[in-house]
């Protein structure tokens, strides 16, 4: 931790109106883009992003100086955007549960056959952004966060299958709208 994030640290553990607004510029722009990934839109992200800091700010002195204190700060982001979106995560879940048989859960060989293509990240951010509620939580806890399965299902309250069946899913929309570029570069590239 430098200095100056120390000196942030020690002014938000005080109270200090000053630090937590240094804290909040500082680290802002980082954690919204990690509730974007869980949000339905901007709106819904910036909601979460307040709900977060209004837990880092009462909970700062919980932080033991173990890791970093922007692990930290992300760790209370992703919880409070999991919290956030958990009641239309269960209707998701729900529908894909029923739907599922542990047979259909296999590794999806396809994903692994993915054309090499330049995509941009906002692009891709996007792609992410529009996949279905469920399968987003799930893809980003697991490809972001490095969740295992066995932690998403707990934290989710769904069992290890449906996680993986949510990224399996989430993987071959992905694919799909990758292949659909790489389609039409070729098909532009033919002309």
């Amino acid at each position: 931790m430098t200095e100056a994030e120390l000196k942030i640290l020690e002014g938000c553990l005080s109270g200090k109106r000053s630090a937590q607004n240094k804290l909040y510029s500082r680290y802002a722009p980082v954690l919204l883009g990690i509730c974007l990934r869980y949000a339905r839109n901007k709106d819904e992200a910036e909601d979460i992003l307040q709900d977060g800091f209004i837990k880092i700010f009462t909970s700062i002195s919980g932080f033991r100086g173990e890791g970093s204190f922007e692990g930290w700060m992300k760790r209370i982001i992703v919880n409070t955007a999991i919290t956030h979106n958990k009641q239309s995560l269960k209707h998701y879940f729900h529908a894909d549960i029923d739907a599922t048989d542990e047979t259909q859960i296999i590794k999806d060989d396809a994903v692994d056959e993915l054309p090499l293509v330049k995509i941009p990240q906002t692009t891709l951010m996007n792609m992410i952004q529009k996949l279905p509620m469920g399968y987003k939580t799930v893809f980003n806890l697991y490809v972001f966060e490095h969740y295992t399965h066995q932690e998403i299902a707990d934290m989710m309250g769904i069992s290890v299958n449906t996680s993986k069946s949510q990224l399996m899913k989430a993987r071959r929309v992905l694919v799909t709208k990758i292949n659909q570029i790489v389609e039409s570069k070729a098909f532009n590239n033919e002309e």
